[in-house]
């Protein structure tokens, strides 16, 4: 009898030991037959988790008009007249840039970010999502909460975190077949470039799952 996506994630949490902080649940595909030296085949792009994280990430947001919600609602606030400043200070705004999993911006500061942030936040795929002007930035921080990045780029591994250790299993195995879906939408062959799946805690043994 074949084990289903829920066993294996049950099986997962528990050949894991108890640790000081929550786990991720990673998802792992490893490729086959998939040449990654052409552009077309690699990918990075962002995907909203179905039943979200499970755990907290934090948020960057870069702001003019917006700076008094966004001080309600962001982990960080950097107000335009920072931005000379923190462009200065290259060594500090990379500690920064590690330190955050997401950037949101107003639309119009991009220009101005991308000329003096963007050699820090680019490299790092952190370039802001740009907020519309004269809206709520509550939502687009919400969504980011919530979203992973789904890479494809030198190594034929693709590994993402489709939630925490202390979510449901039903959950769990709804974000992981969500992420599945959407990367063998990407593939050039789908299914077909899809060599095995594994799932595993932060710190716990793979256990390999099915592919539909």
């Amino acid at each position: 009898m074949k084990m289903t996506l829920v066993d294996a994630i049950k099986q997962a949490k528990e050949q894991s030991k108890k640790r000081k902080f929550k786990q991720s649940l990673d998802l792992i595909i490893n490729l086959k037959n998939i040449d990654l030296k052409k552009p077309e085949n690699r990918f990075s792009s962002e995907f909203l988790l179905p039943n979200g994280r499970g755990k907290d990430v934090k948020i960057a947001a870069i702001v003019d008009s917006l700076a008094k919600e966004a001080k309600e609602h962001a982990d960080l606030v950097i107000r335009k007249e920072d931005i000379p400043k923190l462009a200065s200070k290259k060594k500090e705004f990379k500690k920064i840039a590690n330190s955050y999993t997401w950037f949101l911006a107003e639309a119009t500061l991009m220009v101005e970010i991308g000329k003096t942030l963007g050699t820090v936040l680019g490299p790092r795929g952190k370039v802001p999502k740009p907020v519309p002007p004269k809206v709520q930035i509550e939502p687009f921080i919400k969504r980011a909460r919530n979203t992973v990045r789904v890479s494809l780029r030198g190594t034929p591994v693709i590994q993402v975190s489709v939630g925490s250790e202390d979510m449901g299993n039903e959950k769990l195995a709804a974000n992981t077949t969500a992420v599945m879906n959407f990367v063998k939408e990407k593939l050039p062959k789908g299914r077909n470039n899809i060599r095995s799946s594994l799932i595993k805690l932060t710190m716990g043994k793979p256990v390999k799952i099915e592919v539909q």
